[in-house]
């Protein structure tokens, strides 16, 4: 058995205050969002005179939270379901079919995480309005989705080529096709890493704000950090306001991040349940 040293209890109290710096900022964030208007330009670490829970309401009325929140969910909800389609079915025929067509793509994708996209920004945006996807669902998810399939292709790659054939060997011998043999043998076993890349590319496109500002401005279907940015011009000051919408805006993703950890670093590693 390990012995509990001075150096393991150096290691915790050092994380410990890593996590303590990490955390208080969220500490002042909560704070600020309860104070009244009175206490606005007090310093931040002064503790409410009272509590006022208001502000989240009037906060999530003046912003249309509520919208924007639905927005995000949808945005996300759909690019997510794309990446994972897409990205798994890209990445199993990558990993199992190696060739010079596939070490090609294979790279092509891993250039894709690299290259910025702001590159083609001009010529995208004039693609989508010419066929009519600027301001739409349809178009910011596949927008997403073409953004992010580098990186969860780059993920599921790693992972199928470490697992064994010899399940999908049994079921191709059985007779199932392709097609069905990765949807009922391979898939069921990416579960770490689709988690991965559910959690990772969700948070990405969660908390996106430049690409929504460029293809949704002026709509309706603007998500939640586009529409903190346009509340926080709407209410000048009022600090206690805008605190409140960003931690409506980022209390979904941490109870994301919380529930997924776990499977996130297992889909990171590359390791398989069995």
């Amino acid at each position: 058995m390990q012995r509990y040293t001075r150096r393991t209890l150096a290691r915790e109290i050092l994380l410990i205050l890593a996590g303590l710096g990490w955390l208080f900022p969220l500490y002042l964030l909560l704070l600020t969002s309860l104070k009244p208007d009175s206490q606005i330009f007090s310093a931040p670490t002064d503790l409410p005179t009272s509590l006022d829970v208001g502000n989240y309401a009037e906060a999530w009325s003046s912003a249309d939270l509520g919208r924007a929140l639905f927005n995000s969910m949808v945005i996300t909800g759909g690019s997510v379901a794309l990446l994972i389609v897409v990205g798994s079915l890209s990445a199993y025929t990558i990993a199992r079919r190696p060739g010079r067509w596939s070490a090609v793509f294979y790279l092509l994708f891993v250039v894709g995480i690299i290259v910025p996209s702001q590159l083609g920004l001009i010529p995208l945006y004039s693609m989508m309005r010419s066929l009519g996807l600027v301001g739409s669902y349809v178009g910011i998810i596949l927008l997403y989705g073409g953004l992010w399939i580098p990186m969860a292709v780059f993920l599921y790659t790693g992972f199928i080529r470490a697992m064994p054939k010899d399940y999908e060997e049994a079921a191709l011998i059985d007779g199932a096709t392709p097609f069905r043999t990765f949807w009922r043998v391979i898939f069921p076993q990416l579960r770490s890493v689709t988690a991965t890349v559910a959690t990772l590319c969700g948070i990405l496109v969660w908390n996106d704000f430049f690409t929504p500002l460029i293809f949704l401005s002026g709509t309706d279907k603007v998500p939640l950090p586009l529409a903190i940015y346009e509340f926080v011009g709407s209410v000048a000051t009022r600090w206690n306001l805008v605190f409140a919408g960003i931690l409506v805006a980022l209390l979904p993703v941490l109870i994301l991040f919380v529930v997924a950890q776990r499977q996130l670093m297992r889909g990171f590693s590359g390791g398989i349940k069995s």
